[in-house]
């Protein structure tokens, strides 16, 4: 099973729309919340390269961005790349 790691707060909903994406294929991943601890925001920081919106979205520690890439990455057959097929 891929590692995905979902950055968000408690009140995005591009958050809860990229969740919907990665249930409806199955998937399970950690949310990180960032809203309820500075130094996971600050951790999301470093990792995304400096983006401050959420989702940040990793799969196996390769950065994916956010939901709008996500969906991207769905579509072009990328996100199935990541997930090694899972998808």
């Amino acid at each position: 099973m891929p590692k995905i790691e979902v950055y968000s707060t408690g009140y995005c909903p591009y958050c809860v729309s990229a969740k919907n994406l990665l249930k409806s294929k199955g998937l399970e991943w950690t949310e990180v919340m960032v809203d309820t601890d500075p130094a996971r925001r600050d951790e999301m920081l470093q990792r995304s390269g400096g983006r401050r919106t959420v989702p940040q979205i990793f799969i196996n520690d390769q950065h994916v961005g956010g939901f709008d890439d996500l969906v991207a990455a769905d579509r072009s057959g990328k996100l199935a790349e990541l997930l090694g097929g899972a998808a």
